[in-house]
């Protein structure tokens, strides 16, 4: 009898789903499995993941990266795109998959990291404030990086670092509007008060009665 070819640990076995719908998820979760969709190259099927190995996924370094993975005994691979969780205990309900090729380009999320001291917190008070976490990017499937770190060591009060100012890897492109602002430093809330102060109090403006012009209209 022939051998069964050997799947290596850290393969993903996914099975094919048979009942779908509310009731066919339903199903899956009741015997411990996460259902969800697998798509792409114009195909798309539901499937259902072991619980656990799923969760070994979401907090293992395979996160958000390409996995190599078995559809019914067949090998593929896979990324994760969405997880849908439940909104009382937001634990992992659901998940979909995108069948992916070796260096196919895709579309991804890059966790944001910060390095570096800014001057403008340093020597000025200033808060260091980061607005966004993560940036979408666009680049080959097997070289999407567990991070991008962006040097916050040139900014003073009022600086920031915008996507479009964040160096990517080669063969990367900008998926994020260029002009979102992912890092600032903002004066520091003694400072902020200081300078409402100086300016005084903003003069009140009487508001206008729908139906009728301002006193001042003409």
């Amino acid at each position: 009898m022939a051998k069964k070819p050997t799947i290596a640990a850290a393969t993903l076995v996914i099975e094919t789903r048979s009942a779908v719908g509310t009731t066919g998820a339903r199903a899956a979760r009741r015997e411990g499995k996460i259902p969800g969709v697998l798509y792409g190259h114009g195909d798309s099927q539901a499937i259902q993941i072991d619980a656990k190995v799923f969760a070994d996924l979401l907090h293992g370094a395979s996160r958000g990266k390409v996995v190599p993975a078995t559809v019914d005994g067949k090998a593929d691979s896979v990324f994760l795109r969405t997880i849908e969780r439940d909104p009382i205990d937001h634990r992992p309900i659901a998940a979909d998959f995108q069948r992916i090729t070796k260096g196919e380009a895709i579309n991804a999320t890059i966790a944001i990291h910060t390095t570096g001291e800014a001057p403008g917190v340093r020597d000025s008070g200033g808060v260091l404030e980061v607005l966004a976490h993560t940036i979408d990017v666009k680049g080959p499937s097997d070289s999407i990086p567990d991070g991008i770190t962006v040097d916050v060591g040139s900014l003073q009060v009022h600086d920031h670092i915008s996507a479009a100012d964040v160096k990517l890897p080669a063969g990367f492109t900008l998926v994020t509007t260029p002009d979102t602002v992912l890092v600032s430093v903002g004066a520091s809330r003694t400072a902020a008060q200081a300078e409402a102060d100086l300016a005084g109090p903003t003069p009140a403006v009487a508001p206008a009665v729908v139906g009728e012009k301002p006193a001042d209209a003409t």
